[in-house]
């Protein structure tokens, strides 16, 4: 890990003060700047320019990037635990293995962003644009992805063991091999492309409480109470409108998803 030359850590400096508005501030530029390796614990980079930056191996442990352009910038293996990333642009950046454990990603963007094998452990991702994020193998156990879009994503092999993905959208999202066990996913809209679990395709599907308080499911235009579609698949009437023994299963298995989280809440 090393240390920031004296000019890296001047520039930190006089963007602290352009951050305070006093003089002698200046806004840090570090757009294609190499900080592999470098220790930037607790820096205060806020609305920092790190476009294209090299930030591979870095420690950032509980620095602030809060609105900070990190687009297309290297993040490979960094240590982003508990740094704060609200409103950051990390639009193509590559993330693959970085820790992002605790973080708060709120609103952040990661559209086309590459974080396979990242570590999101209890990271708040509210609201963030995850579109065509690719987030094979990821961490993101007790993650909050409420209202996150991520549409067209790669969640292949994602954990998502009791994440919550209340209002997120998936439409497209590829989840073949994701671990959902204790998801929330109330309130969840896959629409056009369809979800995909384990390899096969699951048509628009929806979970609420209706106005009388009654559980509902909705899988493609087909609108019942929990109880009806309980009622469906034990006497396999469902089956008979799908091809393939594969896509029945899968439809079940997004309805039983979508039930556990109603009836939990």
């Amino acid at each position: 890990m090393r240390q920031l030359t004296k000019e890296e850590a001047k520039t930190i400096q006089r963007h602290a003060k352009w951050l305070r508005g006093e003089n002698g501030g200046k806004q840090a530029m570090f757009g294609d700047h190499d900080f592999k390796d470098a220790n930037l614990t607790g820096a205060n980079l806020y609305r920092a320019n790190l476009i294209r930056a090299d930030l591979s191996g870095a420690n950032l442990t509980g620095a602030n990037l809060k609105g900070a352009n990190l687009t297309g910038a290297d993040l490979d293996g960094a240590n982003l635990t508990r740094a704060n990333l609200d409103g950051a642009n990390l639009y193509g950046a590559s993330l693959n293995g970085a820790s992002l454990n605790w973080d708060n990603l709120n609103g952040t963007r990661l559209t086309g962003a590459s974080l396979y094998g990242a570590n999101l452990y209890r990271a708040n991702l509210t609201g963030a644009d995850l579109t065509r994020a690719n987030l094979n193998g990821a961490n993101l156990s007790g993650a909050n992805l409420n209202g996150a879009d991520l549409s067209g994503a790669n969640l292949t092999g994602a954990y998502l063991y009791r994440a919550s993905l209340t209002g997120a959208d998936l439409s497209g999202a590829n989840l073949t091999g994701a671990y959902l066990d204790g998801a929330s996913l109330t309130e969840v809209e896959i629409t056009e492309p369809p979800l995909f679990i384990h390899g096969v395709s699951v048509y628009p599907l929806m979970a609420y409480s209706g106005t009388k308080g009654e559980k509902m499911v909705k899988i493609g235009c087909k609108l019942h109470t929990v109880a009806e579609w309980d009622a469906i698949f034990t006497a396999n009437i469902y089956r008979d409108l799908l091809k393939t023994d594969d896509q029945y299963d899968a439809h079940r298995r997004a309805f039983e998803f979508a039930k556990a989280e109603l009836l939990r809440g």
